[in-house]
């Protein structure tokens, strides 16, 4: 029966019907809704890992214990899987093993928009690369295949626009999941230098082997056309060249890597202008040009940065745009900010008054970075914001600067990579004030489960990790809970933790309004008292707003936006917030 189904449904769909027997994963958009639907799906065993290094090992364990297994992270976590997969490389599978990554071009939910075409190049694994849901289904299929074929892990790659966009999908006959022998073989996965050797030999055998395999895989085809124009692609790049091009002859790259050399001289020979369309870098490019093939347009006019669309595609090949994706004048800026009555909110506004240096980490919370507030000063990745923190007090101590910086971390990202940063800062005598926003959730990315929030993916109840005993396990012995909804003992415990010599931690322990569906009164505005000051405002509440008219803009709050925290309510010196009473959010 066909389904309508996004890029990520798909896989986790394809998983199911392919075998799968063991999922693991790290929530990051574009990747997150794959693992969730494999949960959803209810066939196969699943489970968020605390990190993308343990996803990735836990997989390779479901592997070599017999299991289909699926590892899935969004791009900048196979940085942190990297470890494990430059080794897996190696050692190979026992049953089949697929890494997706989901890339970002155009950094829609990213710090960077860095290509894994290269990663799989570096590790010397094939990679496929779907080009809709169908493909998307079919490759996991085929990627399984591929993997216990050459005893090799497969990545499969999508982008934001193949994991999120829907499209037909008619899905193959179910292959019911079984678990293979279980076989001890030292040589084979312990990676000391002797076997490692050894290994190393097989990968570059194995890599002449794919090569051979891409040039007579239907995953690579010749769409032969109009022989004046020839163009190189693969994945969402296809569809673009499609809608620009109709008239093309097209090589469709559906094995990313290795390239089918013999295929791409033959279909350059058929055309007389060859063009390569690839986001992001130019992997493809530069091999086709290092094979001695002339190729007219690549990165020259196509841009190394973002994503590529029709009307790019246009221009660069000399033809004229739609101007489809010409933006609209005139629109309002609405910069994101938090949700009314996150618990983020009073933080912020106290590090903003206090006007402390905050290392940043990746979650909700780097919101605080933009105006109004303008109180986060440093994000670089995932469990960074501590670790960079203990850096920049040990700088100040040398440099004979008091200043004592902060870091603001959230309980995800500090059971992902916050922990060991913070270990390190006890062990070496650091200084810096922690503040972790224990949240309860992964909020960011939709509000998946974690080890602290009780409850497994696929809801099984666990216990919790508690945040203050494994603080003080680290080797922490300042610390202090606080309600970031109260100012005046925020700003005061702050102001403490600052003033406290040596590594201080507090801990927020709020939960997500948004993943919990907490409701509160909403605020109101005596228009009477409002004096205009605006005070109010500078908590960068969407539920705040000013007067259409009258000698003098005063606030205004929204029934059906405002959750009743009563921030802003603390920030006016003139008592004009207060409760409404009764029900007053009844279109939430």
């Amino acid at each position: 029966m066909k389904k309508i189904i996004s890029g990520n449904e798909a896989i986790a769909l394809g998983f199911g019907d392919s075998g799968g027997v063991f999922a693991s994963g790290y929530p990051g958009t574009p990747s997150t809704e794959t693992l969730e639907e494999v949960a959803r799906l209810g066939q196969v065993y699943c489970e968020w890992a605390p990190n993308e290094k343990v996803a990735l090992e836990s997989a390779i364990g479901g592997s070599i214990a017999g299991g289909r297994s699926l590892a899935t992270m969004k791009h900048v976590g196979v940085n942190v899987a990297a470890d494990a997969l430059l080794t897996l490389t190696y050692t190979g599978v026992n049953a089949g093993l697929i890494l997706m990554v989901a890339d970002d071009p155009g950094m829609h939910s990213s710090q960077n928009e860095q290509d894994s075409r290269n990663y799989a190049k570096f590790a010397k694994i094939p990679m496929l690369d779907p080009a809709d849901s169908q493909e998307s289904y079919d490759m996991v299929r085929t990627g399984f295949e591929i993997s216990e074929q050459f005893d090799t892990p497969v990545m499969l790659r999508t982008t934001t626009r193949i994991s999120h966009a829907k499209g037909v999908v008619v899905p193959q006959e179910k292959i019911a999941p079984q678990v293979g022998q279980w076989v001890k073989n030292v040589p084979k996965y312990v990676m000391l230098p002797s076997f490692g050797k050894l290994r190393h030999v097989e990968v570059e055998a194995r890599l002449l082997r794919l090569q051979e395999y891409a040039e007579t895989t239907p995953l690579n085809r010749i769409e032969m056309r109009d022989p004046e124009l020839g163009i190189i692609t693969s994945g969402v790049a296809y569809q673009h060249v499609r809608e620009s091009f109709p008239e093309a002859s097209i090589l469709k790259l559906g094995l990313a890597h290795p390239l089918p050399t013999r295929k791409i001289r033959e279909f350059a020979a058929s055309v007389k202008r060859l063009v390569v369309v690839e986001e992001m870098d130019a992997i493809f490019e530069e091999q086709v040009r290092a094979m001695g093939v002339a190729v007219e347009i690549g990165k020259n006019k196509l841009p190394l940065c973002g994503e590529i669309n029709a009307d790019i595609l246009r221009t660069a090949l000399g033809k004229e745009a739609t101007a489809t994706t010409v933006p609209v004048e005139g629109l309002p800026q609405r910069p994101p900010v938090f949700c009314p009555s996150c618990a983020h909110r009073g933080l912020f506004t106290i590090l903003s008054k206090l006007k402390v240096f905050v290392s940043g980490d990746i979650g909700c919370y780097t919101l605080g970075a933009l105006p109004p507030m303008n109180a986060m000063h440093a994000v670089i990745d995932m469990g960074a914001s501590i670790s960079a923190a203990h850096g920049m007090a040990k700088v100040n101590a040398i440099a004979g600067r008091e200043e004592k910086p902060v870091a603001v971390i959230g309980d995800s990202t500090f059971f992902h990579s916050g922990m060991t940063g913070l270990m390190s800062m006890a062990y070496n005598g650091g200084n810096a004030l922690v503040i972790i926003m224990d949240n309860r959730t992964t909020g960011m990315t939709g509000g998946q489960e974690n080890p602290g929030t009780g409850e497994t993916l696929q809801g099984v109840p666990v216990r919790q990790v508690e945040m203050v005993p494994l603080v003080k396990a680290l080797g922490i012995d300042n610390v202090a809970e606080l309600n970031t909804y109260d100012l005046k003992a925020t700003e005061a415990a702050i102001k403490k933790g600052l003033e406290t010599p040596g590594p201080y931690v507090l801990i927020d322990k709020n939960p997500c309004i948004l993943r919990y569906k907490i409701r509160k009164l909403a605020m109101s505005v005596d228009q009477e008292k409002c004096t205009g000051c605006r005070a109010c405002l500078k908590v960068a509440c969407m539920a705040l707003g000013l007067t259409a008219s009258g000698e003098k803009q005063k606030v205004r709050v929204d029934p059906n936006v405002c959750n009743g925290c009563g921030v802003c309510k603390q920030m006016c010196k003139f008592d004009a917030m207060h409760e409404l009473e009764g029900e007053n959010y009844a279109n939430l």
